[in-house]
């Protein structure tokens, strides 16, 4: 599983005349891959809901989402998984099809309420216009896969 995540001061996206919107937070983009389970989501919502991207006092990245009470936009993004190595057209083969991603994804945003912050999201698999203006900016990409990596150093 992959995470966009963007600091920002605010967000919003619409769908079909309706629309949902943040204060200052993370919009949180989520692309699903075929062989993610649970395990990875939890890993994406306790490492995003934790990473201290948010400045204190002295301008340092020292506060989390959790801390400042931040709003989190959650949105589907199967794009992540794009495979743009070969031609001139996205693959998509990684990403998770979508009767597996839906559940998963609906996982993932309830994993991430069940942390206190307040939590909006898109429409799984629609066309959806996100606004947001980067703070920052600051754009993290978190990736469950790496869980199982060494670090190097």
């Amino acid at each position: 599983m992959r995470a966009l995540v963007q600091r920002v001061a605010g967000a919003s996206v619409s769908v079909e005349g309706d629309s949902a919107s943040i204060g200052l937070g993370l919009v949180v983009f989520v692309g699903i891959a075929r062989d993610d389970d649970e395990a990875d989501a939890r890993y994406i919502v306790e490492k995003v809901a934790n990473l201290r991207i948010f400045e204190d006092d002295d301008g340092r990245f020292n506060v989390s989402a959790l801390d400042v009470s931040a709003e989190l936009l959650v949105v589907s993004q199967f794009t992540l998984y794009a495979d743009v190595r070969r031609g001139r057209r996205p693959s998509f083969t990684e990403a998770a099809a979508p009767e597996n991603a839906q559940p998963l994804f609906e996982r993932t945003v309830e994993l991430f309420r069940e942390t206190g912050l307040r939590v909006e999201t898109g429409r799984f698999q629609a066309r959806m216009m996100v606004e947001l203006r980067n703070d920052g900016p600051v754009t993290l990409m978190v990736d469950s896969a790496e869980r199982h990596r060494p670090r190097r150093g």
